[in-house]
This record gives structure tokens, sequence and C-alpha cells, in this order.
């Protein structure tokens, strides 16, 4: 959701805002703008791709001070007025924005019986009229927005400018990421390091509360108190070529043809062969504790959620420990029990997802231990969390979540093995798991090879006004991540259902123009799932079936083979052709595959 670039330096602004914008597109926008500071604001935003605006930005647009900012609408329907960045009437401060201002109205309506006039519907425009008063009086920039920002009440990532003041950017942070870029006599801000790596490596985040002054030669962390913070650099291991196709049509295509890598790098160097075990030291927990913790309870938005599900169902199977997940968005508001005895594991794999930041935050103001799986070193959460893993999946651009979502699954067994082998998983048990651990990556790339069948079968089932995806047990998660991406990237209505509830209702939608997406592991509820094929072929239905073997009696009309692993590690390699399937089917319906709309990859609002 919405990006924020920021430049201070001896090159002009313009262009590097620019690419920088282009880097955030995945993020999800509907209109894009950028100001730069040379005696005056020069100010350039329109309604559409980063492309339309780099095509009114003219050639002459200098300045080494500049802000930029791509909008994804909350306030406001998308169009040129309330694209970002905002100015107050006399063009002296220039503000973008990524959040929400939840007493705006208020704020504006205070603003308006100061003689205020507001251009825009946005909630963003409040900001820049406050500072603008602020700045009337105040020793420095930094000084007004302090102070202007202790009447504001919401979430927000910001970055100002002052015609009057050339020279600095200051930004803040409240619930939505902010990054610092350290360069050589320059610095750079953004909302996500995509828009960095370019230009540095050497990054800083931003804490909520905390605010910087940018210079060309440095910069200032301070809180809303003026108090003075420290800050470490942190380097990023991803660079600009992670940010590229690499060849592929489509970044989606190309994380889904990364994973056999992406899952290598979550294994390496945490499977232990002398005692069967997950080496997770960025747990912080030694065995007592693990051993202590008599339940699990795993939150999650999305695609997040749905591996949460698996992950549950692996913590239980491997280390019998009782564990479920359920949506962040949901257990933030219903003021949940927080028990000492519950360990509670946060997923996001942009570690900024606000509903999950949140409900961590009110864990850890109950008491909760909390731990973190996230791909993003660095994030809100991974610095909020008592402990945690880290996927090294690499970046992920596409708005759909794929390498990631295969790489927390792979993250949850590593943590099911870990839990299982201090309590009371056998030995050689432990060894199953590990050497079946061992072969995902190749059994990855044997499913990734079947692309070209996959996307056959997916032209063939794309014109479908509809489909149902139904799992058991360990399928089901596999089915409701199956559906997600079907409905997220091609916009066919797909609904996911365990197989033992069709016959509860959603029975009553089957027949040849809705297909059936079933999930058939084969163990030990193969001969329930094959029943469940036979009463959708009964009714006219027509399947096509995700499995290890092709089944007798023409239960399905087609058929996905997949490498058969251990039965708990399973489900993680059953997700993988239904990506597939959701790819082609989005291309076949020319989709804007890596940006679907509606959609952005980091809901960073409620």
């Amino acid at each position: 959701m919405c990006g924020i670039v920021a430049y201070v330096g001896p090159k002009d602004a313009a262009p590097i805002l620019l690419e920088g914008l282009q880097r955030l597109e995945y993020r999800g926008y509907d209109s894009a703008g950028l100001v730069v500071s040379n005696k005056g604001l020069k100010v350039r935003k329109v309604k559409g791709r980063v492309a339309d605006l780099a095509a009114v930005v003219p050639a002459r647009f200098k300045g080494g001070l500049g802000i930029g900012h791509t909008r994804w609408a909350t306030h406001g329907v998308p169009n040129d007025v309330n694209a970002h960045p905002h100015l107050d009437n006399s063009e002296r401060i220039a503000v973008v924005h990524n959040g929400i201002i939840e007493n705006a109205d208020e704020l504006r309506a205070k603003l308006i019986a100061d003689g205020a006039v507001f251009a825009s519907e946005t909630d963003t425009e409040v900001l820049a009229h406050l500072f603008a008063r602020t700045a009337q009086d105040a020793e420095s920039l930094e000084e007004a927005v302090r102070r202007a920002l202790k009447s504001v009440v919401g979430t927000y990532g910001i970055a100002v400018l002052d015609a009057q003041r050339p020279g600095e950017i200051v930004v803040a942070r409240n619930g939505s990421p902010i990054v610092l870029g350290i360069g050589e006599k320059e610095m750079f801000c953004a909302s996500d390091v995509a828009a960095l790596v370019r230009y540095t490596r050497q990054v800083v985040h931003l804490e909520d509360g905390e605010l910087a002054v940018l210079k060309a030669d440095g910069f200032r962390t301070f809180t809303m108190d003026a108090r003075a913070t420290s800050k470490e650099p942190l380097t990023v291991d991803w660079d600009a070529g992670h940010y590229d196709t690499g060849g592929f049509e489509h970044y989606l295509l190309k994380e889904i043809s990364d994973q056999p890598e992406s899952v290598a790098r979550t294994l390496r160097g945490r499977l232990d062969d002398r005692f069967n075990i997950a080496h997770l030291g960025g747990l912080n927990l030694d065995a007592r504790e693990t051993r202590a913790f008599r339940r699990v309870k795993i939150i999650g938005c999305g695609s997040a959620y749905y591996a949460g599900q698996i992950g549950a169902q692996l913590i239980e199977e491997l280390a019998r420990i009782p564990a479920d997940a359920e949506p962040a968005s949901e257990f933030r508001y219903r003021s949940p029990v927080v028990e000492h005895d519950t360990l509670y594991v946060a997923v996001s794999q942009s570690g900024e997802t606000y509903d999950t930041l949140a409900a961590v935050q009110e864990l850890k103001r109950k008491g909760g231990r909390v731990l973190g799986v996230v791909n993003a070193v660095g994030s809100a959460i991974a610095r909020e969390v008592d402990g945690g893993v880290y996927l090294h999946a690499g970046p992920e651009v596409s708005v759909a979540s794929t390498k990631a979502f295969t790489s927390t699954a792979v993250a949850f067994a590593l943590m099911a093995l870990h839990f299982g082998r201090i309590h009371d998983l056998s030995p050689a048990d432990g060894r199953r798991i590990v050497q079946g651990l061992r072969k995902l990556p190749d059994q990855i790339q044997e499913i990734v090879k079947q692309s070209d069948a996959i996307e056959a079968l997916a032209r063939k089932y794309a014109t479908s006004p509809g489909m149902m995806f139904v799992g058991r047990v360990r399928g089901y998660p596999v089915a409701r991540e199956g559906a997600q991406k079907l409905k997220e990237i091609s916009y066919v209505h797909a609904e996911a259902y365990p197989a033992s509830e069709l016959k509860h209702g959603p029975l009553a939608l089957i027949g040849p123009e809705m297909p059936t997406v079933a999930v058939v592991p084969d163990d030990e509820l193969l001969d329930k799932n094959l029943t469940t094929l036979g009463e959708i072929r009964a009714r006219g239905g027509r399947v096509l079936m995700v499995g290890h073997r092709v089944p007798d009696g023409g239960l399905a009309e087609d058929v996905i083979v997949v490498p058969k692993n251990e039965v708990e590690l399973d489900p993680i390699l059953l997700g993988i052709p239904l990506q597939l399937l959701a790819y082609h089917a989005a291309v076949a319906l020319e989709r804007d595959v890596d940006k679907p709309r509606n959609l952005a990859k980091s809901v960073t609002v409620e």
C-alpha cells in the first residue's frame, strides 16, 4: 500500500524519486506524484501509473531535495487532486503520507475555521495545513512537525519539505514503515527497502513515535519529546538484481520458479543430523521454557493466516502441542484471553502488516510471549517480538505471495520439528522429517517443470464462472490458499471448504459449470477423499485433482501428480501446482498478474 521515496543530496532528485517509485509499484497504488525544492516547490502528480507521472515531469525539473509518493486511495477517489504530495495554501509545506489520520475531520474543521482552504478530499492535506500553521512560529521544521503531530491521532509514515528551509527533510513514523538509506554525502528515505537498494544497502528503520531529520551529510533521529535516539545501520542482504524479473514474463512466475532456491535458503544451516532436530536459535527459548508451553496460537492475515493453519497442523502432529491459527484482524478486536502458558506466533511476509502488528502489540501489553515468522529483517514485527524465524526467501515483488507462503510453511515445519524433539518426537521420526525437509527443493523443482502442462489445464478451467476448492485436514489449508490465489489474481470466484463439509450445504453449488479442485494427499484419509470425489462426479461435477497418484474409476477429469514426501510435509508441495494454476489462469484471462486490482502487497492500514 502507498509508497514513499525521499532524497537529499548533490544529484537531481526527480530521476531518483521516479526510479524509487517504480520499485514500489508492486505495493499497489492508483496515483503518483513528486515535489522537488529549488527556489520554491515544484510539483507534478497524476492519477495512474508512475510511467504517467514520468511523462509529465519536464526534463529540466531540477532540485537536489525531493519527496515522491504512490497512493492507494483511502480518503477520496483516485484523481490528480487527491494524489500526493499535498501542499498548504502558501505552497510552503509539502507532505507525503502513508496511513490514516483518524481525527482528520476534527482537525479539518479547526483549520478551515482558521482560514485554511482545502483542495482535496484526503486526510493527508490536513497535515500540510497543520504543519504550515506550526511552522510560522517554530525555530525549525522538525519542531513544527513534532508539535503538530501531538494533535494527530492515527497511523502515519510521512516525509515533509519546507520551501523556506531548503536542504532538509523531516520524516516520522507511527504504525507505517519508514526506512532511512545512508549514502555517500546523500541520504534517502522510503517506506520499503526496495526503493533504496540500487543506491545503498546501509539502512536504518525508524520506530513508532520516532522522527528524523535528513540532510545530505547525514541524519539525526529523535522522539516526539525531542529526546535524541541512537540508531545502528543494518546491511540489507538484497540488491537491485533481486527486484528484476530475471527474464520471466511476470514477477509472479519468477517467484514461483524461485522456490527451490528460496526453500533451500529457509532450510540452510538449520537441520541437525546428529540429534535430528532443527536449530532455531532466534526463538530465544530454551528447552525448559519450550516444554512449559501448553498451547500455540498462530496469527496472520490472508496467505500468512493460511500458512499458519498448515503450521498449526504440523505443530500438533509433530510436537503434540494443541495449536490453532486465527486471522490477526479478528484476534486483535475480540479482546482475547491471553494465557501465560500459550506461545503466540505472528506471521507476516513484510513484517509490517498493520493488523498483525497491532495484535502483537496487544499481546505484549497483556504479557504474552510472542514469536515472529517474517521475511524482512529489521521490520516492525521482527523488532517487536521476543524472538522468531526469518524466512530468507528473498524479496517478493508480485502482490500475490508464493515463495514467502511456501517458505513460511517450511519455517513452521522446522519449528514443529524443533518443538517435537524437545517434547516426545522420537529420534527416528526426527530423522524422517529432516530427510523429508532436505528433499523439498528438488521436489519443488519437479513440480515447477510441470508448468506447461498446468498451463493447459488453467486455460481449460479459466472461463468457469467459479471454482470450488476442497481438502480434508492436511489438505484444507492448501485448498484455502489455492482459492485465495485464484481469486486474487484471475478474479475468478473461488471458494474453499473442508471436503467433509460439502454435503452440509456447498454440494448444492456443484454441477458442470462449477469445477472442483480437490487436494488429495496419499495419507490415511485417501479413501475418505476419494469418496468425496465420487459424490462430486455423481452430481455432474468436474474434478481437477492435485495429489500423488491418478485415482481409479474416472473420479477425476484431470490430475496433477505431485512428488510424495512425508505425510506431514506433503501440504508444502501440494500448494505449488495451485500457484501455477492461478498464474496461468490469470494470464489466459489477460489480468494484471503482478498488480491485481484493489489489492496491495503490504497492508499497512486497518
